[in-house]
């Protein structure tokens, strides 16, 4: 994903907390090494550069492979080693750089460092902004694939802003849930056609039926025009608009606002209103698509889906997300069946996908890494 998903830069005090996780997660959890590695990892994670005991626990060396997997691009991280590691399948965002965004690249390579072998498969609508069912069927067949390079053992698999909804289905489906060890959901949808109405209106329901408000971020809306942009402009401007939309998702506005200047005087005046992130003035025409697409969105929302779950799932979720809202992380909870949701956090100290500063409280922290340790733990149990 783009800006919104970004870690910010560590700040100096955050090696001397990390001792302090360690120590406290040694006293107060079970099993301790598994929140020691998770300690150990989001530590990495932070500061790449970081040296010492707790960023040194537990630390391999690993090997980078691309490779192509079940028909798809895709890339391995593998710890070097490590006797029948656990398989992970980490399923980038919506996002054009697909597994060669540096993020993920720096995620895939600490959690493989950490014992784990990563796969990250390229989802091709992803990397051109769609959610669409076809993505589905290439996150269920990495996840076999994967499962099949391991020795036949089930492999967990996150999934980043919307590809961890589609996760999720793909969790569900009798094709693949054979391969499925466990869910991991971070910053994902449960209801797409919820998600669309929230990048307009700057607010979303909860399952209580209390509603979350926010400013949605304006880069939803644009994934929307940009992935139905014959809706929005005229056929004779169709080429100039898409492609000043993919500049503006690849965030190159100055781009963007010189190939606008081919358009025609009303689609200028559209994308003009675009580029000024004035989504207010668009609201009519938004809404109007988002009913326009509503029977097609159960294909790709989890609600849909989750009655026929068989795994366990873990939802991680920014509680300041604006792109897709924390209420979705509570419809997860409710939507997912009894007795599968192994773990659910809606934490200040993520920013959607990626690790934000938000969390000035010891417990947000303690809370992260208590997460993670649980699913490192879920992650080791494939092995035995």
């Amino acid at each position: 994903m783009p800006a919104p998903d970004a870690p910010r830069s560590p700040r100096s005090g955050r090696r001397s907390v990390a001792v302090l996780l360690l120590l406290s997660l040694a006293v107060l959890w079970r099993p301790a090494s598994a929140h020691v590695r998770a300690a150990s990892f989001l530590a990495r994670f932070a500061d790449p550069a970081a040296h010492g005991l707790l960023a040194e626990l537990g630390r391999h060396a690993l090997e980078v492979h691309d490779v192509v997997l079940a028909g798809t691009r895709a890339r391995i991280y593998r710890p070097v080693g490590v006797d029948r590691p656990p398989g992970l399948v980490v399923v980038h965002g919506v996002h054009w750089k697909g597994i060669d965004e540096p993020r993920l690249q720096r995620f895939a390579r600490t959690l493989a460092a950490s014992g784990v072998a990563v796969l990250t498969p390229e989802v091709r609508e992803l990397c051109d902004y769609r959610v669409d069912p076809a993505s589905i069927d290439t996150i269920g067949a990495s996840a076999r694939a994967f499962s099949e390079q391991l020795g036949g053992g089930r492999v967990g698999v996150m999934g980043l802003s919307f590809a961890g909804g589609l996760s999720l289905i793909a969790a569900s489906d009798p094709r693949y849930q054979a391969a499925f060890a466990f869910v991991v959901a971070v910053g994902a949808h449960d209801d797409l056609g919820r998600v669309l109405r929230f990048f307009v209106t700057d607010e979303a329901q909860r399952p209580d039926g209390t509603m979350f408000r926010v400013h949605a971020h304006d880069y939803g809306t644009v994934v929307l025009e940009y992935a139905h942009v014959e809706d929005f402009f005229p056929a004779a401007d169709l080429p100039v608009a898409r492609d000043t939309l993919r500049s503006i998702l690849h965030e190159d506005f100055d781009a963007a606002r010189e190939q606008a200047k081919a358009l025609s005087p009303a689609a200028a005046a559209t994308m003009g209103r675009i580029l000024a992130h004035d989504t207010a003035a668009l609201t009519h025409e938004l809404m109007a698509e988002i009913e326009r697409l509503q029977p097609s969105f159960a294909a790709v929302s989890p609600a849909a889906h989750l009655g026929h779950l068989s795994v366990p799932v873990f939802v991680l979720h920014g509680s300041s997300d604006q792109l897709i809202p924390p209420s979705e992380a509570e419809w997860l909870a409710h939507d997912v069946p009894r007795g599968r949701l192994r773990d659910v956090l809606v934490s200040r100290a993520i920013e959607h996908v990626g690790l934000g500063e938000g969390a000035t409280r010891l417990s947000d922290k303690l809370a992260l890494v208590h997460f993670m340790g649980d699913l490192l733990e879920e992650a080791e149990s494939q092995r035995r």
